[in-house]
């Protein structure tokens, strides 16, 4: 991918530094964070996701895998379509 930049977050304060920081930057097309990191900032990450359009949030896993705690991309469809695929 083009124009990509990544930043390691290890505790709340750098993950919160680093979303805000991709927040300010105009080219921000689409921010993509862990379900790890998104926890320690979920307050600030849910804040911005149901107010804002723009840029796109995306949780991903971390490198050690998913959160079990959380349904599925296909399970959250299914759920809100109310059809299984």
């Amino acid at each position: 991918m083009v124009g990509v930049h990544g930043r390691a977050a290890t505790n709340e304060q750098e993950a919160q530094a680093a979303f805000e920081e991709a927040l300010s930057l105009s080219e921000t097309a689409i921010i993509i964070i862990t379900e790890q990191a998104s926890a320690l900032i979920s307050g600030l990450v849910n804040s911005y996701t149901f107010s804002h359009d723009f840029p796109l949030i995306v949780e991903i896993p971390g490198m050690d895998g998913r959160d079990l705690n959380k349904p599925r991309l296909r399970e959250m469809v299914n759920e809100a379509i109310g059809i299984n695929l």
